[in-house]
């Protein structure tokens, strides 16, 4: 995120870090990403680590419940430590064990921790357009995780929208004044626009999760997008494991194959030949899913933050493509 927490203080970030043994000399906030807050630490020898601090109410496909949300991102880095640590995977960016063993701590009732080694390589960003050589690389270390024993804590990730019902609700009451903040009405207007084309949208939904019945379950990371990946001596290595969890490999695959050679490639590297059909079906699911964060966004309190505006083209960029049916 690019906007700082103004609840998150400096004093008790460094209070949780002790779980792990650092002394912290240095914390600095990164502003990177979106959905969770970053910071980097260091101590008195210039040791550093990358800090992530979860907003548990916004890991909607954990559940609104806090202590809900809490476990399973546990059990998310559970599961990259043992891809890491028991499946040798090395591309995999796990989390260091906190001196108790835990690999999440909690902060407050309404944020968790994690730590990780620090990476000194290139990180991309979400969007970015990769050349063919670099989405290759990113398939073979997919192809490598796609075939990996299931640790015990991996979950399986149900083909649904987490947020169906605050999303129906919302569908139903677009009649009322919006007032979270500035992005509110024009959001409420931009969905009111595209209503009937969005309803077509979530019956193709519904169409193509009863199509993915009888698909092999694998590990997946979930997004495995370039501003998940970083390169390090030009080895792409996946960062961002909390979406980890058993699903069909296009879960993964339509957000890296940008042309028919990837997937072939892919094939080739895998064995598996992808389905067409669960391939858009996890695009859709993504655009809806992001959808649903942008609009709870919205209905709720905000101001005119970089956060903000990067959520308002999101949610434009989203109800552009669901509605013009790419």
């Amino acid at each position: 995120m690019q906007d700082q927490p103004a609840d998150i203080g400096a004093s008790a970030l460094q209070r949780v870090l002790a779980k792990w043994g650092i002394d912290v000399v240095s914390l600095t906030y990164a502003p990177v990403g979106f959905g969770d807050h970053h910071w980097t630490a260091a101590d008195a020898g210039s040791r550093r680590w990358f800090v992530t601090v979860a907003d548990l109410p916004s890991k909607a496909p954990y559940g609104r419940d806090g202590e809900a949300a809490r476990r399973a991102l546990r059990g998310a880095m559970d599961t990259a430590v043992s891809l890491r640590g028991d499946s040798g995977l090395d591309f995999v960016v796990a989390p260091v064990r906190a001196a108790g063993g835990d690999t999440v701590v909690p902060l407050g009732d309404r944020y968790a921790v994690s730590v990780f080694p620090f990476v000194d390589g290139t990180s991309g960003e979400f969007g970015q357009e990769l050349a063919g050589r670099e989405r290759d690389s990113i398939l073979e270390v997919l192809a490598e995780l796609h075939r990996a024993a299931p640790p015990a804590s991996a979950r399986i990730v149900a083909p649904d929208l987490s947020a169906r019902g605050p999303l129906e609700e919302t569908l139903r009451r677009l009649g009322d004044v919006w007032q979270g903040g500035p992005y509110a009405e024009p959001a409420r207007a931009l969905m009111r626009d595209g209503l009937r084309a969005f309803r077509r949208r979530l019956e193709e939904f519904d169409r193509r999760a009863g199509e993915l019945a009888g698909l092999e379950l694998v590990v997946t990371h979930g997004e495995p997008h370039p501003g998940n990946v970083v390169r390090l001596d030009g080895r792409p290595l996946l960062v961002d494991w909390d979406t980890v969890g058993l699903a069909p490999p296009e879960r993964d695959l339509w957000l890296v194959a940008a042309e028919p050679d990837d997937l072939a490639w892919y094939a080739e590297v895998s064995g598996r030949s992808p389905d067409p059909s669960a391939l858009a079906f996890y695009r859709l699911r993504w655009a809806l899913e992001d959808l649903a964060d942008f609009v709870e966004w919205f209905r709720s309190p905000h101001g005119s933050t970089p956060d903000a505006e990067q959520a308002w083209k999101g949610l434009s960029g989203t109800m552009e493509w669901l509605t013009g049916g790419a």
